[in-house]
């Protein structure tokens, strides 16, 4: 034990900046994006108190709007989200930072998040009537649809771009996972501890009690998040060189072939009932008294601990089992344990009562933790499988599409007011209960109306469980499959970036070896015994993953040798010499003759493919040339990008130097020189502004030029890339020279 303590510190403080060989984060990332997750989860936790839904406490129990009123405005706020979520993933998509794609927005929609929550919960609704809290919480909920989403977003998709490895993403949100979920877990232990020294008495709806914590943990919060901005670099692979402005029409079309998306986002629309359940804990302290407040509270820290322990086993789980495992087991066992709460809640009043609700919900919380643990990986994998297939980043524009999953929420959203009405949380049963039909709430006081109305809503969450688990069975994206898919991105990359001119050597390097270890793995096959020890286990399976990475990369390699290949060679050949100015008088398959050619083979189903989304660019491009182009296209000039890129990189380096200057200049007291090294600090911000607005004007100027001629364009690129492929021999003789280079070096 003592031997592994050591080898931990020295391997933290051999790793503390620089990551290890095959991963991409440093410990000083992993731990920097970890304690500022404590301060986004605080955020997210105050401001999810916020964000209006059918049954949200704050706003129902506590400011006193009904279910039907809630509803409405719940409608209104999704409605605006619409526009908002395009935009906010037009910019994410259309990003070019030094900071990277979500760095910047953790800052510039983190503050407006952290002001808009805290003016939220300040503002006097008990002085204003039902019409001025409706207006108030529909308009905060507006500005959360924007900023909040942003801010959660950016931060969640950091990892994304964090690590191209998808097991190090799930041992670093394992560990993001433990450390960042004390934030709620406290905040749940303290409230009705506050709660009880507030009011007196054993209630959590309570505006003061919120008055008390929310702005201190939404400043808070907010602050400790910024470790993430400050110590963490994105890592995206892709060439250099690659520049593209996304639209959403574009995206759709890209996003509407990516299986594995629709697989995930179906999951979540027809199991929406699945969380019916979960007031009902509250519900049975707040209006059954079924315990006191410190009980409550060790009840509610219990509850919030059930998110810990899975944190600690999800990476053993994955290796052993992967993602589609762990999916289909923890959703159906979810089923089981979400129906045995009905007899529990049908004992309310009865000594212990919460105790075994509690148990029920903590093995509940474990499971459906588990599987949500699963769920940041799984993202991140679906957007490589998307630039891998499309060539195309485009992770702002999964949550534009996702407004898809809006239309079916507001589709199926007026169901769970339905369910509450049906069960009698309404006007009509609190007057004939004899309680103040202003807050409907109060049924929840009648013991049997308690138990009917949770035992509906139990019964919703089974439902909404079993439906939700039968996508997952179509999800069989592997790790394998995902490690494959980064290699030939890598590999795609580096070859753009040696014909462009740019390639760095360790890339070279780096994908170099991936290419040899490729070619001295060409005659081997997976092992076929399945090893009798662990270790064995270990370097058997390791040995198939290796092989199988290394097939997918030669198969890029040999890509055009195919008869997918080569048709789609010759069809490029055809556009290229026809020309810009014809080549959307190509003749090509008609899609009737597409729908007719066989699809038993994956190489017949990749053709079938490839001329589907030939023709379909063909439509897209003649309707973008007759738009912005009616006088004939005409041609752009990429050297704009190279002038623009390089005096961007000469504007950061000279930045960063001016910027080291003032901090030395302060460090030894030279004040003489700081007020021209802070204009200088000016002047390079400003030309660092002003090469931004360049480099945004010139890729919209390129965005209308690539619609138009797409597929002239895809063409030439295919055959440029065919001919890369054909330099492999050029591209290993560079390698061997940078390899023994380095080598020398060390």
């Amino acid at each position: 034990m003592t031997a592994k303590i050591a080898a931990f510190f020295t391997s933290l403080r051999t790793y503390w900046r620089h990551p290890a060989k095959g991963r991409y984060m440093s410990f000083r990332e992993i731990l920097s994006l970890s304690v500022g997750g404590i301060g986004q989860k605080l955020v997210v936790w105050c401001i999810g108190q916020m964000i209006i839904s059918i049954g949200n406490t704050l706003i129902g129990n506590t400011i006193g709007i009904d279910p039907g009123a809630m509803y409405v405005i719940y409608l209104v706020s999704v409605l605006s989200g619409f526009p908002l979520t395009a935009l906010r993933a037009r910019m994410i998509d259309n990003t070019r930072s030094m900071k990277g794609k979500y760095r910047p927005y953790i800052v510039t929609m983190g503050i407006p998040t952290a002001v808009l929550g805290i003016a939220f919960i300040l503002f006097p609704y008990e002085r204003v009537s039902l019409m001025g809290k409706c207006a108030v919480v529909l308009a905060c909920n507006v500005g959360f649809q924007f900023f909040y989403n942003f801010y959660n977003d950016a931060f969640d998709s950091l990892i994304y771009v964090l690590s191209p490895n998808s097991i190090e993403r799930s041992d670093v949100l394992s560990v993001k996972s433990v450390i960042e979920n004390f934030s709620p877990s406290i905040a749940n232990i303290f409230l009705p501890l506050v709660a009880r020294l507030i009011t007196g008495e054993n209630t959590l709806y309570d505006l003061r009690v919120f008055r008390v914590l929310f702005p201190a943990m939404l400043a808070g919060g907010f602050l400790l998040s910024l470790l993430a901005y400050v110590n963490t670099e994105e890592k995206i692979v892709q060439a250099r060189t690659h520049v593209r402005r996304i639209r959403f029409s574009d995206a759709l079309r890209a996003i509407a072939r990516n299986k594995y998306f629709w697989v995930i986002s179906l999951a979540g629309w027809i199991g929406f009932l699945e969380s019916s359940f979960g007031n009902i804990l509250g519900w049975m302290y707040n209006y059954q008294h079924a315990c006191s407040a410190v009980q409550y509270s060790v009840v509610t820290a219990i509850a919030g601990n059930a998110s810990f322990w899975p944190n600690l086993v999800a990476p053993f789980f994955i290796r052993k089992y992967g993602k589609k495992k762990i999916l289909i087991f923890t959703n159906a066992l979810n089923v089981f344990f979400i129906l045995l709460m009905l007899p529990i809640v049908r004992r309310t009043g009865q000594t212990g009562t919460i105790w075994l609700l509690l148990g029920c919900i903590f093995v509940n919380q474990f499971i459906t933790s588990l599987g949500h643990l699963l769920n940041p990986s799984i993202q991140a994998d679906i957007r490589d499988y998307q630039q891998y297939v499309t060539g195309e980043r485009i992770d702002g524009m999964f949550a534009a599409v996702g407004l898809i999953g809006n239309v079916i929420t507001l589709a199926t959203s007026s169901v769970l007011p339905a369910i509450y009405n049906r069960a009698g949380l309404n006007a009509a049963t609190a007057q004939a209960l004899g309680y103040n039909a202003s807050n409907v709430y109060d049924v929840l006081f009648n013991q049997a109306y308690f138990v009917r109305i949770s035992s509906v809503l139990i019964m919703a969450s089974v439902v909404g469980a079993a439906l939700n688990v039968i996508p997952f069975f179509f999800y069989d994206l592997t790790e394998t499959d995902q490690k494959g898919m980064v290699a030939v991105l890598k590999l795609r990359a580096m070859f753009e970036d040696y014909d462009n001119g740019v390639l760095r050597e360790e890339t070279l390097i780096e994908v170099g070896d991936m290419i040899t270890q490729a070619q001295a793995d060409q005659d081997l096959t997976p092992p076929a015994a399945a090893g009798s020890t662990k270790q064995e286990k270990r370097q058997i399976a390791q040995e198939t993953e290796r092989l199988a990475i290394s097939a997918r990369v030669r198969e890029e390699l040999h890509r055009f040798e195919t008869a997918a290949g080569k048709t789609s060679l010759e069809q490029a050949r055809l556009m290229v010499a026809a020309g810009p100015e014809g080549f959307l008088n190509v003749e090509l398959p008609t899609k009737q003759e597409v729908g007719a050619m066989p699809r038993a083979t994956a190489q017949e189903r990749e053709m079938r493919r490839d001329a589907l989304m030939r023709i379909e660019s063909v439509a897209v491009a003649r309707r973008a040339l007759k738009r912005d182009f009616p006088q004939g296209l005409t041609p752009f000039d990429n050297s704009v990008f190279d002038r623009l890129f390089h005096a961007e990189e000469e504007n950061a380096k000279q930045l960063q130097e001016t910027l080291q200057a003032v901090k030395s200049a302060k460090e030894t007291g030279n004040t003489q020189a700081l007020p021209a090294l802070r204009q200088a600090v000016k002047t390079q911000q400003a030309q660092r502004a002003q090469i931004g607005a360049e480099i945004k004007q010139a890729s919209d100027d390129y965005a209308r030029y690539y619609r138009a001629a797409k597929p002239y364009l895809d063409a030439k690129r295919l055959l440029a890339q065919a001919e890369n492929y054909s330099r492999l021999e050029e591209i290993l003789a560079l390698y061997a020279q940078a390899k023994a280079a380095q080598k020398a070096a060390n």
